[in-house]
């Protein structure tokens, strides 16, 4: 299954592409960026469009926030929205909870943990950090700080795929 998976930001915001869990594409980029290049996937890379869509989404958990979650979440909706107009694709939403319990079945897990365990998962050599050389690239070769987010959500999305199917 081909999907992107984003993790959203007030300005910015990191996305991946993947073959099942395979990065094949991830970039950290403007938010107007971003929806650009979700309008264009479908008229451009009609085959590559993917399949389904995953995008973190803010959870309140009793603490004052800023302008800038407010403003996050007006792109939340706007990424939503364009993936549904464009191609009709309705976008799972995936909470940071969420990905924490999938992937380190912890709540207090923080991102060093989420890192780890994807880490732990799929790095084949540097176990490390996961990336490996440019000679010798790893499973996270070029990931960045906000792409590790974005493809967390992407995992966390395809984990839950694999539960539905399991308890059917």
């Amino acid at each position: 299954m081909r999907i992107m998976a984003i993790d959203p930001g007030s300005t910015e915001s990191a996305y991946v592409i993947m073959e099942g869990y395979r990065p094949v594409e991830f970039a950290k980029i403007s938010n107007n960026d971003l929806i650009q290049k979700i309008s264009f996937l479908d008229s451009e890379h009609t085959r590559k469009w993917p399949e389904a869509m995953a995008i973190e989404m803010v959870a309140s958990y009793g603490m004052p926030v800023g302008k800038e979650v407010f403003d996050t979440c007006v792109w939340v909706g706007r990424f939503w929205q364009e993936c549904w107009n464009t191609v009709g694709v309705m976008p799972e939403l995936v909470y940071r909870m969420e990905e924490k319990m999938t992937l380190c079945h912890d709540s207090k897990a923080k991102d060093s943990n989420i890192r780890q365990a994807l880490i732990d998962r799929f790095a084949q050599h540097d176990r490390k950090n996961g990336k490996g050389t440019k000679t010798n690239p790893d499973w996270f070769y070029g990931f960045s700080a906000d792409v590790w987010s974005a493809y967390a959500v992407g995992v966390t999305f395809l984990d839950k795929q694999q539960e539905k199917i399991t308890k059917r």
